[in-house]
């Protein structure tokens, strides 16, 4: 399963808080399912690209979990700001292990950029008009899911895989 979300929309909150944590448990957790998350910044979102460098200079820590989770939990406090740096700061210090020399390092480097925008141009590619949006199989679903209707997809997906 793939997701393409933006940490600003509101509607990928809305998934996040309602649907991921259960899908997760249930399908990721015990490797019934794997999970890749695309990062799909949205133009009209301006903390979007900094909410993804947080998020992937954890990655490479092997955090990317915990601070999307963060990041999303404290969505309307940092949305409404100019500079959300200082929120980003806060959260990434509340993420277990993470290095946050090694964060500030990565994040004034720049080098996630590239890779968030490749992330970007793959979900175009791909067919995303909007987000959130998820793969399953050869199936897009845009738009907020139920997990009634990710369970049925995932499960369809997974019988005809056998």
């Amino acid at each position: 399963m793939i997701i393409t979300s933006d940490f600003q929309c509101p509607y990928c909150k809305m998934w996040h808080d309602q649907t991921d944590l259960a899908i997760r448990q249930e399908y990721v957790d015990n490797g019934k399912v794997r999970l890749a998350f695309v990062n799909f910044p949205l133009g009209n979102h301006p903390h979007a690209i900094p909410a993804s460098e947080y998020a992937m200079c954890a990655s490479a820590q092997g955090k990317f979990w915990e601070m999307h989770d963060q990041i999303f939990a404290a969505q309307e406090r940092w949305t409404p700001m100019a500079d959300a740096t200082a929120v980003f700061d806060e959260l990434a210090g509340k993420v277990a292990g993470l290095d946050m020399t090694a964060l500030r390092a990565c994040l004034a480097s720049d080098k996630m950029l590239p890779l968030i925008q490749a992330d970007r141009e793959k979900g175009v590619t791909g067919g995303v008009r909007a987000t959130p949006s998820f793969f399953i199989g050869n199936q897009l679903l845009e738009g907020v899911q139920s997990a009634a209707d990710l369970r049925r997809v995932l499960d369809t997906a997974l019988a005809n895989a056998r």
